[in-house]
């Protein structure tokens, strides 16, 4: 199974996001993590679309995107059309997930899906991309 170094721009300094990507990609990246985060589903409030696609402008690797975020069904497009390359869901947050995740692909993202570590016995935490 490959492995895949994807950092995260979430502690990135936005004054200069382009120049951090490009610093990453340089440095040996493989892709570029985003964490979406709503203030609802997690406590803290990240970015939205637009972010996302200055990411899209700033790079050509991949960019995955993680959806922290209540709701997720209703910004898939939105985030799709930003330029993500991939969208992960958590499956506490969507109660048909099998639905969420074939409009994922549908809009021609690769799916992702992650757990709370309590929603999910050991090891802590799912994740994978299709």
């Amino acid at each position: 199974m490959p492995y895949y170094l994807a950092p995260s721009i979430l502690s990135a300094d936005f004054l200069i996001l382009g120049h951090q990507i490009k610093e990453a990609e340089d440095a040996g990246a493989d892709w570029i993590h985003i964490d979406i985060i709503d203030g609802h589903f997690a406590p803290n409030l990240t970015m939205g679309p637009v972010v996302v696609a200055a990411c899209r402008r700033a790079t050509q690797l991949p960019l995955d995107v993680h959806l922290m975020i209540q709701n997720p069904d209703t910004l898939l497009e939105a985030f799709a059309q930003a330029g993500a390359t991939s969208l992960t869901v958590h499956v506490e947050t969507c109660p048909q997930l099998h639905r969420t995740l074939t409009h994922i692909r549908e809009l021609g993202c690769g799916v992702g899906v992650a757990s709370t570590p309590a929603h999910l016995p050991a090891p802590s935490n799912l994740f994978c991309i299709s």
